[in-house]
């Protein structure tokens, strides 16, 4: 009769320490940062001005089995062009084990900074301040899984488009935004 109890006591405490433990893989919430570097292009019917650009971020979500939902800030700053994001992001991730492959969309909006002109002919310098618009943009890339500590690295390749980001006084064109690039995330597990 006590092995009896032993055993159930003993079954009892193994499935609840499993369920408990369970429980808490299945919603992680994080925070973070990102670096990365790029392209933009900025461009209208006649012209694309091209080139490089760094960005910097920070991120809260929530990551679940199969999806992850997320907000982010963005810094995006190249040598005449500066600006900020805002976005929302939902992944698609493929499960596996150490890393983790997925694909993922977001929404959101371009606000402030500048875009600085120059005309190769008279070398004039024109400022066009941005304007807020809607923003879109695709992910890919895989997430590192580091077992023992919180910390979780995501390796990505992103492609964002803003359309009509200023209007051009002389000619009232609206040239939108295609920015290219590749970032490294480190989130932090609560």
């Amino acid at each position: 009769m006590k092995i009896n109890s032993i055993s159930l006591i003993s079954l009892v405490s193994t499935l609840a320490c499993a369920s408990v433990a369970n429980a808490t893989t299945l919603t992680d919430f994080y925070i973070g940062g990102m670096v990365g570097v790029g392209g933009q292009t900025v461009f209208n019917d006649k012209e694309h001005i091209s080139s490089t650009s760094t960005i910097l971020g920070a991120i809260a979500g929530m990551d679940i089995p199969v999806f992850r939902i997320e907000g982010e800030y963005n810094y995006i700053n190249a040598q005449d062009f500066d600006t900020n994001s805002v976005m929302v992001n939902a992944y698609l991730k493929v499960p596996s084990t150490v890393i983790l492959p997925y694909i993922g969309v977001g929404i959101g909006t371009v606000f402030g900074g500048k875009n600085i002109v120059t005309d190769s002919s008279t070398l004039l310098q024109t400022r066009y301040d941005i304007k807020s618009t809607a923003a879109y943009q695709g992910m890919i890339g895989a997430t590192v899984d580091v077992f023992a500590i919180p910390f979780k690295i995501d390796v990505e390749g992103r492609v964002l488009y803003a359309p009509d980001i200023y209007k051009e006084t002389a000619t009232n064109i609206m040239p939108d935004l295609l920015e290219y690039n590749a970032r490294v995330k480190l989130r932090y597990i609560f």
